[in-house]
């Protein structure tokens, strides 16, 4: 099979760290300073940019898909990198419980005070994830 189509074993699950956001953030950086240079290399063409769709296997709530095969023990409810491109420059990660449903979260401060870090912030996760 094609290597790009099935996820490597070393690339499937890899945990969210303050690292990963910050390379989230570069790529949202990098994705507005694109877009800057497209403006003004087609203000007069109507050309439009090729738009990333969320892949629907991936959607929130719905169960993970075999393809990814099974999850760490030590993985299961933890905060996870999103394997959705589509989500590659949002500041998102995502949790998957022991019946491999998959939660979404925003990366931004909750309530303006609490960071995606914060043990209270994952302990409010572990609550709503837990089935």
């Amino acid at each position: 099979m094609d290597p790009l189509f099935w996820p490597s074993e070393a690339n499937r699950f890899r945990r969210f760290t303050p690292e990963s956001l910050a390379a989230i953030e570069e790529r949202i950086a990098n994705k507005k300073k694109k877009q800057v240079k497209f403006k003004e290399k087609n203000k007069d063409q109507g050309v439009e940019e090729d738009k990333l769709t969320p892949q629907l296997d991936l959607k929130s709530c719905k169960t993970l898909p075999s393809l990814y095969g099974d999850i760490p023990a030590e993985l299961v409810g933890e905060p996870l990198e999103d394997f959705d491109p589509y989500y590659s420059d949002h500041k998102t990660f995502m949790v998957v419980n022991k019946r491999r449903t998959i939660f979404r979260f925003t990366a931004t401060p909750a309530l303006f005070i609490f960071g995606p870090f914060n043990p209270v912030r994952k302990t409010a996760i572990k609550i709503l994830i837990h089935s």
